[in-house]
C-alpha cells in the first residue's frame, strides 16, 4: 500500500560500491596507482 510515509525505509538496503565514492581524478586513485600495498597483508595477518 503507497502511504505518504515509509515506515519501513529503514530497513532498505542499498548496495554501494567503494570505488563509486571516489573520484576519479582523486589523489587517492594516483596514489594507488603508483604504490603497491600487498605488503600490508602479511603485517596484519
Amino acid at each position: 500500500m503507497l502511504s505518504k510515509h515509509q515506515d519501513d525505509i529503514r530497513h532498505q538496503m542499498v548496495a554501494i560500491s567503494m570505488d563509486d565514492l571516489v573520484p576519479e581524478d582523486h589523489l587517492v586513485r594516483k596514489v594507488d596507482a603508483v604504490i603497491d600495498f600487498d605488503f600490508i597483508y602479511s603485517l596484519v595477518e
